[in-house]
């Protein structure tokens, strides 16, 4: 994270500091020279601090403003704060602009007349969101101002790895290990402790839309991370693969939610891939499929469940008869997992199944 961090603090941060929290020699140079930034940039003396580059692959000249501010790049409380606004803003703008081209071109629309579509949903699931992602935020930064501070296993050159093969081994290794733990969070949110309180916020959507993907408890989207920023803390990974890896994971969590091929049949159906077909029948029939990226902690711990053939012929995915038959199945499950079904469906997806047919 360290460096997203120096990106950030080179275009935008090192501006905002010193403009909010400006150090004292900077403030008497910009008044001598009658508030000419400029000018001050032209007298500053040489800066007595170092910046030490994040990665030896990238290489951005720190501007004047990085040693105007009372609070120097490596200051923790800047370190803390500037990962934790990192991690809500600019996960929220992620969010909309990958969950928004989803929606715009692969989510099936079609999806707006099941039965089980909520009234507003998609604003809904937004205002979910909206509400997670600060909170989660302050339990996530904590992880990137340890990683920023030296205390992780990140490494940048590939020749300071274990051996030249783990360079390519700590993809799948980070998956593998990722797909355990997660598999594992998951299914104890389902347990009827804390199920209620933490988890049925996400379950509450039964058809969800790519806007759903971040749609959480705050807790229950923070649990389900700490394998993400656990495993370099225990493990070793190159420093341009972790960033790598945290934009595959957001985009994974988005699309598997989205996945539809234009016509409404589901692209993946694979025995191996944990795919969207896969997580709507989690969502369907709550107790099922609870991997994040393959089935095979499914498969061993019983609790895999093919998705139905039907899902994937449009012909059969869309009939009415097909809507019935989960519509009942998944009604019978709620009332065993929840109790009364608190939700509210209404006529919206009557109203909208008029536009769309």
């Amino acid at each position: 994270m360290d460096i997203v961090l120096e990106i950030f603090d080179t275009f935008l941060f090192d501006r905002l500091y010193a403009k909010y929290l400006p150090a004292t020699s900077s403030t008497l140079l910009a008044h001598n020279a009658g508030n000419n930034a400029t000018f001050a940039f032209l007298s500053m003396p040489q800066a007595p601090i170092k910046f030490q580059a994040a990665s030896q692959f990238l290489h951005l000249e720190p501007s004047a403003w990085a040693y105007m501010s009372a609070w120097p790049r490596d200051t923790i409380w800047r370190q803390t704060l500037s990962l934790y606004l990192i991690t809500w803003i600019f996960g929220i703008l992620v969010y909309f602009v990958f969950a928004g081209l989803s929606y715009l071109f692969i989510f099936d629309h079609a999806t707006f007349t099941h039965p089980k579509y909520l009234r507003n949903q998609v604003r809904l699931e937004i205002q979910q969101t909206m509400i997670s992602m600060p909170i989660m935020a302050v339990f996530t930064a904590p992880f990137f101002v340890a990683e920023v501070r030296g205390h992780a296993k990140l490494y940048d050159a590939p020749s300071d790895a274990p051996s030249a093969l783990y360079n390519l081994l700590q993809f799948p290794f980070f998956i593998c290990f990722t797909d355990l733990f997660i598999y594992w969070i998951h299914r104890g949110l389902h347990h009827p402790k804390v199920y209620k309180t933490l988890h049925k916020p996400h379950h509450k959507w039964i058809m969800p839309t790519p806007f759903a993907s971040h749609a959480f408890h705050p807790l229950d989207g923070f649990a389900q991370s700490l394998p993400y920023h656990i495993f370099p803390f225990i493990f070793p990974l190159q420093k341009f693969a972790y960033v790598a890896l945290f934009a595959f994971i957001n985009m994974w969590t988005i699309f598997i939610l989205a996945t539809m091929a234009d016509d409404g049949e589901y692209v993946a159906n694979s025995p191996i891939i944990n795919g969207a077909a896969c997580h709507t029948m989690h969502h369907l029939y709550f107790n099922y499929n609870y991997g994040q990226f393959t089935t095979l902690w499914d498969r061993l711990g019983g609790s895999y469940r093919k998705p139905n053939d039907e899902l994937f012929r449009r012909e059969s995915k869309m009939s009415k008869q097909e809507w019935e038959r989960q519509s009942k199945e998944m009604e019978t499950i709620v009332k065993e997992v929840e109790g009364d079904d608190e939700r509210s469906y209404g006529d919206e997806a009557r109203r909208i199944q008029k536009k769309v047919i």
